[in-house]
């Protein structure tokens, strides 16, 4: 077939589009949240306005509709490019992007309204459940499928990564989503009581682990090499990056549940494996920060390539932030602080955004047959709007979380506490504050990467590649 001598791009633009779509969306759920927070009347007590329902689907939108398309679009753009073949099947493709948008408009409909299974991450109720794992299924046809036809003689590491968080994910998704329905829109979970937390938090943490650590990794491994110029510093270091954080990352969920319920050794465990995860994190991240040997002065010229090196920052930050949290007696300081908040969005925002950001500059201009962005200058400006928001957050959100951690554990001499609650809360109002100012610099960002965007496929034909005709290890 004529197609066969093509690249399917047209799937891998539709998901980079809708990267930058969904970006501005879920983080602009996260600045209206984070505005309630100063002024809890701000929405006029309308029910689907309120935090509790706004809150999930920030979280649903910045993660699986903003990070998720990222993650489709640049494995279905890096399988290609490494197997040097087309996509198994365009109609599966062209599936699990229609039923992707589904399954965030549906998440967009039903958590305002309080439909909710109430799990961490895993809010969509029943049916939207079924609809994911139709998804999900296809994907890994597609993904596996394009690998088992490739004309290279090895799987290039980034296909490892993702590969693993398309497989990991399936199996978490299903055994976390098992549930009763009782009516199409309520359901209740399989498990109970601290079970039902346990496989909660082994799905939550993986969801971590995987989704946003794993498959964004092998965007690291192919992006960053290619935007530098050169290979990867360790190919050797990069497979072992690979097993050991594989292996590692699903035994450290019990971390979320230090002093519950669950049994004592079931947290310690949790707590030895996320302190053994350092390990693997930071060797990925040596490894893609060193392939810029010899290529140190690009950075100075290439905000692209910015990106992608500050999200290695931000990932090395963040990878050795949560080991140190997960310690017992820095979680009793820790844990329900800000400070936890701090620590997620140095990774989603930091970590996840930032290599995201920089891929879907990669591609988009590939995706229109040119050569670069319509204007550096404005990514330039993104990148520097976007760094300052996410330090002003992280940095408000630590200061608060240690500052409410010491208050609530105050006590006067007598044993009474020191600190009503109502007066952290106080305390804490001026980091809100500027935690919104970040939050409103970022989704900035995402708006000048918008009209970047706009200018550069404006009146630009879409664009599929010629597979070339020999087949070299990767390209």
């Amino acid at each position: 077939m004529a197609s066969e001598a093509t690249f399917n791009y047209k799937v891998v633009r539709q998901f980079a589009i809708m990267t930058v779509v969904w970006g501005i969306v879920g983080m602009l759920v996260g600045v209206i949240i984070a505005a309630q927070l100063i002024w809890p009347d701000m929405t006029a007590g309308i029910p689907w306005l309120s935090y509790g329902r706004l809150r999930p689907l920030h979280t649903n939108a910045v993660i699986f509709a903003f990070g998720g398309s990222a993650l489709f679009a640049s494995s279905y753009y890096c399988v290609q490019r490494t197997c040097q073949v087309r996509l198994f099947s365009d109609g599966l493709a062209a599936f699990t992007f229609w039923g992707w948008m589904a399954v965030i408009v549906l998440a967009a409909i039903t958590l305002p309204l309080g439909m909710t299974s109430s799990k961490e991450y895993a809010e969509l109720e029943w049916p939207i459940d079924l609809l994911i794992t139709a998804v999900w299924v296809s994907y890994a046809v597609v993904f596996f499928g394009t690998i088992a036809k490739r004309r290279t003689p090895h799987i290039y590491v980034a296909n490892w990564f993702f590969g693993g968080f398309i497989l990991t994910i399936a199996l978490l998704h299903l055994i976390n989503s098992a549930e009763m329905p009782v009516t199409l829109t309520k359901s209740y979970s399989a498990y109970a009581g601290v079970q039902d937390a346990m496989v909660q938090w082994w799905y939550g943490h993986n969801a971590v682990g995987f989704f946003l650590t794993a498959g964004f990794l092998g965007m690291m491994y192919y992006f960053v090499p290619k935007q530098a110029g050169r290979p990867i510093y360790s190919y050797r270091l990069s497979v072992v990056h690979f097993w050991a954080l594989i292996f590692t990352y699903m035994w450290a969920g019990p971390h979320h549940l230090h002093y519950t319920a669950l049994p004592d050794w079931t947290q310690s465990l949790g707590m030895v494996f996320s302190l053994i995860l350092l390990a693997p994190s930071w060797g990925g991240m040596i490894n893609g920060i060193m392939t810029l040997s010899g290529a140190w002065h690009k950075l100075r010229d290439d905000p692209i390539l910015k990106f992608l090196i500050v999200s290695l920052s931000f990932y090395g930050m963040s990878t050795f932030e949560g080991p140190m949290m997960s310690i017992k007696t820095v979680n009793a300081l820790s844990h329900y602080t800000d400070w936890t908040i701090g620590h997620v969005h140095s990774g989603a925002l930091g970590w996840v955004a930032f290599i995201s950001i920089g891929a879907v500059y990669y591609m988009i201009p590939r995706m229109f047959g040119k050569t670069e962005m319509w204007s550096t200058r404005l990514i330039t400006v993104h990148f520097w709007v976007a760094t300052i928001g996410v330090v002003l957050y992280i940095a408000a959100m630590w200061i608060a979380g240690v500052m409410q951690g010491l208050m609530w554990r105050a006590t006067n001499p007598d044993g009474t506490l020191t600190y009503a609650f109502v007066e952290s809360v106080k305390a804490t109002y001026p980091f809100y504050v500027i935690r919104l100012v970040g939050g409103v610099m970022f989704l900035s960002g995402m708006l000048v990467m918008a009209w970047n965007t706009w200018r550069t496929a404006s009146g630009a034909i879409a664009y599929e590649a010629p597979i070339p005709a020999g087949a070299p290890a990767h390209a």
